[in-house]
């Protein structure tokens, strides 16, 4: 591979000082590749940024969030609903007792059994019995409302739960479709890079991916226009001469970002 460096004394040093540079060597065939490595790593960034902040991603999470907040609450509501099922369970049992003792003094007193003064006493607690069980049965009717209430509430709660969870699983397919869709484009744009790798060469690629790793995955542009592809800021007539005077297989960046510039027929130079 017709790869090679070489330094080269900065423009106005004296020979021998240390400020020296080396200057990366590459067949131009080479540096046109870089164009197509960046086109692809470019679109494989892009895709990359698309898998982590597609829509459904937040809006599952939100879900989530939200049902497991009703979950909580489903389960405080039944809760709540069983107390008062057995708060009415036992105050059925309460009328229920009243009742039946009413009912054997009442039926002693039609017998007439006992005394006079027995049976005075029987009509006087048949009074307060009924007077009891008046209070027992409001008191019924009033934990009737909050079970009912109670009850409705854990029906609207489950009905809500089902909502969210269809929901859930509308999100999470469209979630999944999507990212499908990526995977797939990403394999199919990246099919090819390996073979773009080789043909760039090591010393090249590897000065590609340090740019890279420093400039938001910008390494290579072209330069279109007498303009950088990559801060696209207009080249200056020094720059421009500098650019000119280079040897086709020299590797020249810009002044600016440091990027690799790639020089094609389109660069009006």
């Amino acid at each position: 591979m017709d790869v090679r460096r070489r330094c080269e004394r900065r423009a106005g040093r004296p020979r021998g000082t240390r400020n020296r540079r080396c200057v990366l060597k590459a067949d131009p065939s080479r540096q046109w590749r870089l164009l197509d490595l960046q086109a692809i790593d470019t679109r494989l960034d892009q895709i990359a940024h698309a898998r982590a902040t597609l829509p459904q991603t937040p809006a599952v999470e939100a879900v989530r969030r939200e049902l497991g907040a009703l979950e909580t609450e489903i389960v405080n509501a039944r809760t709540a609903a069983g107390d008062v099922q057995r708060e009415l369970t036992k105050s059925d049992q309460d009328v229920q007792l009243v009742r039946d003792r009413a009912a054997r003094n009442q039926s002693r007193l039609d017998a007439g059994q006992g005394t006079a003064k027995d049976l005075q006493a029987l009509q006087h607690e048949l009074t307060s019995l009924a007077r009891r069980q008046a209070e027992l049965e409001d008191i019924e009717i009033e934990v009737m409302e909050r079970a009912e209430s109670l009850g409705a509430r854990v029906t609207e709660l489950e009905t809500r739960r089902a909502e969210l969870v269809q929901r859930l699983e509308t999100l999470e397919a469209e979630r999944d479709a999507a990212l499908a869709k990526l995977e797939a484009e990403a394999v199919k744009v990246g099919s090819g890079r390996a073979d773009i790798v080789a043909g760039v060469g090591e010393d090249l690629v590897a000065l590609y991916e340090k740019i890279r790793a420093s400039s938001s995955g910008m390494a290579a542009a072209e330069i279109r226009q007498r303009r950088c592809g990559g801060c696209r800021l207009e080249l200056n007539n020094v720059d421009l001469d500098r650019i000119r005077h280079a040897a086709q297989d020299e590797v020249v960046r810009c002044e600016e970002c440091r990027r690799i510039m790639i020089r094609t027929g389109e660069s009006g130079l």
